[in-house]
C-alpha cells in the first residue's frame, strides 16, 4: 500500500554535501521522527541514513535482505522489519521473496530515479483522493469575498491510497484518516476532524474557533489542532472577518470609556487619528451613552481598513480571525493543494539528482 507524509522544506541551497542532501530528503518525506524539526550537520546520523549509505546507495540494485542492512545500520531485525515496511510503503524501496529473505533494492537503480517513480505516484494518487475530498464541498461565491493575507505554512500532508474502509467507518473518515486530518494518535470514535470539515464544507461564511468550539462542545485547544492540521494540508485557511470590526470596536469604545475616559480614547485609543468628523460621532454617542454596532459600522464605513484594524488594536482588541475552506468550489481548492504538493516534488527530485551527482 503506497503511503508517504510530505513535509515542506527550504532547499537546502548549495549544498554538495551527501549527508546533508540525504537527511534533507529522509526528513522531507518524514521517514524518521526527530525531537528537532530537521537534522543538523552535527548531529548523529540516523539508522536509516546509515543505511542508505553503507548498502542502499552504495550498490543500490546489488540486492540487500534484511540481515545484511540490519548489518549496516546497527539494527535490530524487528527494528528492520519496521524500517523496510515504511521504505516499501513509500515506495523508495522495492522487494522480492529470495527463499526465506525479502530482497530490496532502490528502486530504478539510484535516488533520483526512485523520487521521480515516488513523485509521480503521489502525484495521481493526490488527484484521486482530493476529487474525492472536493465532492463534499458546497460551492460558494459568498465564501471567498474576503481578501486572504499571505499565509506563510509548509504544505504537511498525509498521501496514501484507498485502503479497505474500517469497522465502524465510513469512507469519508477513511478519507480524512488517510489525509492525516485525525492527528498520529486518534481515538477510535473521535469524529472531531470529520464534524470540522463538514461544518466548514457546507459553510458560506468563515467560521470563528470560538464558534466551533461551542458548536461541538470541544475545547479551543482540541479545535485549534485540527484546524492547523486542516490548513498544513491546504484544506482551508484563517482569514480576516472585518464584518465583526464594529463589533468589536463598539465593545472596546464602551469598556475604555467607563474605564478611562474620553481622552485616553482620543489619543491612546486612537478615536484622535480617524477623521474629525468620525471622532466626534463617536466619542458624542459614547458620553451620551447612544453608541450600538450599527452606528459604530456606519461611522467606520469610509475609514479604511488597515485603519479599522489599527483602532481595533489600539482600543485593546485583536482581529477577528476566522476559518473557511480554500476556493469557490473543491476543485479550486484542489488546485491549490496540488499546485503546493507539485512545488515539494520538484524540490525533491532536485535535491535527489544532486544527491546522486554528490556520490
Amino acid at each position: 500500500m503506497f503511503r508517504i507524509r510530505l513535509v515542506e522544506q527550504p532547499m537546502p541551497t548549495g549544498s554538495k554535501d551527501t549527508d546533508v542532501l540525504l537527511e534533507w530528503l529522509i526528513d522531507s518525506l518524514s521517514l524518521v521522527r526527530r525531537k528537532a524539526e530537521t537534522w543538523g550537520p552535527s548531529d548523529e546520523p540516523s539508522a536509516l541514513h546509515r543505511m542508505f549509505r553503507e548498502a542502499l546507495l552504495a550498490a543500490p540494485l546489488q540486492g540487500w535482505n534484511t540481515r545484511e542492512l540490519g548489518d549496516a545500520c546497527g539494527l535490530s531485525q524487528t527494528a528492520m522489519h519496521n524500517q523496510m515496511a515504511r521504505l516499501r510503503e513509500s515506495g523508495l524501496v522495492a522487494s522480492e521473496l529470495d527463499g526465506r529473505w525479502h530482497i530490496h533494492v532502490l528502486r530504478g537503480g539510484s535516488m533520483s530515479n526512485a523520487v521521480e517513480l515516488v513523485s509521480v505516484q503521489a502525484r495521481k494518487i493526490l488527484e484521486m483522493r482530493l476529487a474525492e475530498l472536493s465532492a463534499l464541498i458546497e460551492d460558494s461565491n459568498e465564501r471567498m469575498k474576503t481578501p486572504i493575507e499571505e499565509e506563510d505554512l509548509a504544505l504537511k500532508i498525509n498521501i496514501s491510497e484507498p485502503g479497505a474502509t474500517a469497522n465502524n467507518q465510513d469512507r469519508i473518515d477513511a478519507l480524512l484518516n488517510d489525509l492525516g486530518l485525525n492527528g498520529e494518535r486518534a481515538k477510535k470514535g473521535d469524529y472531531l476532524a470529520r464534524k470540522v470539515f463538514l461544518e466548514l464544507a457546507q459553510s458560506h461564511n468563515a467560521i470563528t474557533m470560538l464558534a466551533l468550539a461551542d458548536r461541538f462542545d470541544e475545547t479551543r485547544s482540541r479545535i485549534q489542532r485540527t484546524l492547523e492540521r486542516m490548513r498544513e494540508v491546504g484544506i482551508i485557511e484563517r482569514v480576516a472577518m472585518p464584518e465583526r470590526i464594529a463589533q468589536d470596536v463598539f465593545a472596546g469604545l464602551m469598556r475604555q470609556y467607563d474605564a478611562r475616559g474620553e481622552e485616553w480614547l482620543m489619543n491612546r485609543g486612537g478615536v484622535g487619528r480617524l477623521p474629525e468628523s468620525v471622532s466626534k460621532k463617536l466619542i458624542s454617542d459614547v458620553k451620551k451613552k447612544k453608541l450600538s454596532i450599527e452606528k459604530v459600522e456606519n461611522n467606520l464605513a469610509d475609514v479604511p481598513l488597515d485603519n479599522q484594524k489599527l483602532l481595533l488594536n489600539t482600543l485593546g482588541g485583536r482581529m477577528p480571525y476566522g476559518f473557511r475552506i480554500a476556493g469557490k468550489t473543491g476543485a479550486e481548492m484542489s488546485e491549490k493543494i496540488l499546485n503546493r504538493c507539485d512545488r515539494t516534488l520538484r524540490r525533491l527530485r532536485t535535491v535527489a539528482k544532486r544527491l546522486d551527482g554528490s556520490l
